[in-house]
């Protein structure tokens, strides 16, 4: 059976260390499996593309705001920043993990409005 709290720790240690740590390398060499298959159809599947990916955007941020597990899948929610001007991309982000690895991911963006038809904030 998962550990859900030991899943949860190593997504969010994950995002963040290649992130807002700028250390891609090291968050793919602490928190990915054996494979990395990637469901974001402008990123390439693999660990090093991973890589490049956060090195072609060096001031990219991610604020997780919520985290949910169940069995095998982690999900964040959060804001993710290109620059620091940037108003930010609400993610959702899901994670498969195998024996404490992360081997899959998906995202879904939406752009943050400027306005809202409702008084709830997106978080």
């Amino acid at each position: 059976m998962a550990d859900l709290e030991q899943n949860k720790r190593t997504v969010v240690e994950y995002y963040e260390l290649a992130f807002n740590e700028h250390k891609p390398e090291e968050a793919v060499d602490k928190h990915v499996g054996p494979r990395y298959i990637q469901h974001n159809p402008q990123a390439p599947d693999g660990p090093e593309a991973f890589i490049a990916f956060v090195k072609a955007f060096p001031d990219m941020s991610v604020d997780i705001r919520r985290v949910i597990a169940e069995g095998d899948l982690v999900v964040t929610h959060g804001v993710v920043k290109f620059t620091a001007e940037d108003r930010g991309t609400v993610a959702v982000d899901i994670f498969r993990l195998e024996d404490g690895k992360v081997v899959e991911h998906w995202d879904v963006l939406q752009p943050w409005p400027e306005e809202s038809a409702n008084p709830h904030p997106m978080f």
